[in-house]
């Protein structure tokens, strides 16, 4: 024999009326559902869990999956339409040329400032780091962080230093300071990297969901995090998300970059005899190598 599983009671209103149930009192089998909301949890009645909800539930995908399977009209044809409604509005209207030579080609008219595409101006490149979260998600990292959290804090700025130094970013690395009482919030400069400290009951992704749609605005946002809620959110702001692993393979490659640059210019550089020695010191060893004094 094997269970079934669960199915619905024929008579439920007789059973629950005859043992008096009542489901807001069952403190061991809540109705309702806890949510995450900037790293704190929060309790939602069970009637306002859809106005919460960041996915849809599984019965409305599957309503939209029936709904897309009952379309008639050809994927094809559906594609090349819309691709057909975005050339136009790119490019102008399609003109379709029936010569005898080519009756079955078909030729676009292309306006004339796409014969001169205007030059794209650089948009400048902004950085965010969550930097607990990089540092518990690194793992040579965190292992510093248990001997000494602060020197683990260091290490992860004079990490950026280098990348941004390489990267010629605008990198602002936040740590969370919500809970010291009465702290007001620092925000200070180090070597060539922004490093913001929070202010109390502000978390690192409280800051970095405000700053990041002031920041989309003008320029590209870029926000490491292995945050899935955060990474969530800053997708809809307009930033692009990194993994910590994946930022973490970023800084890797960076590293090799600079190392192998670093070797292509040493290899050209010139090298003179006796160039390091102090003045005195290399006149008397010209004249050993000329053959005029001896050791």
């Amino acid at each position: 024999m094997s269970l079934k599983g669960y199915e619905p009671c024929h008579d439920s209103k007789q059973v629950i009326d005859s043992i008096g149930y009542d489901a807001e009192a069952d403190l061991e089998n809540p109705t309702g559902s806890v949510f995450c909301s900037h790293g704190a949890g929060f309790l939602v009645s069970w009637d306002e869990v859809e106005k919460y909800m960041h996915t849809e539930s599984r019965e409305k995908l599957q309503n939209r999956e029936q709904e897309a399977s009952s379309v008639t009209a050809p994927e094809n044809q559906v594609d090349e339409e819309e691709l057909k409604a975005i050339f136009e509005r790119t490019y102008g209207t399609i003109k379709r040329d029936r010569k005898p030579y080519q009756s079955s080609r078909t030729v676009h008219s292309m306006p004339q400032q796409m014969k001169k595409p205007k030059k794209q101006e650089h948009v400048e490149e902004y950085l965010l780091v969550d930097g607990y979260n990089i540092i518990f998600a690194w793992e040579d990292l965190r292992e510093l962080s248990e001997v000494n959290l602060a020197g683990a804090r260091g290490k992860l700025m004079d990490i950026l230093c280098n990348y941004q130094g390489y990267k010629k970013n605008t990198v602002i690395l936040v740590f969370d300071g919500y809970k010291v009482p009465g702290n007001p919030g620092e925000v200070i400069r180090y070597h060539n990297i922004y490093v913001v400290y929070t202010k109390e009951a502000e978390t690192a992704d409280q800051y970095i969901e405000k700053a990041v749609p002031v920041i989309a605005k003008k320029y590209h946002v870029s926000v490491a995090t292995s945050d899935a809620l955060e990474q969530r959110i800053i997708l809809g702001q307009g930033a692009q998300r990194i993994s910590a692993k994946d930022f973490l393979s970023e800084i890797q490659t960076t590293n090799r970059q600079m190392q192998e640059e670093h070797m292509r210019t040493s290899k050209g550089a010139k090298q003179y005899l006796f160039e390091g020695l102090p003045e005195e010191m290399a006149e008397f060893m010209d004249e050993v190598r000329m053959g005029r004094k001896e050791f």
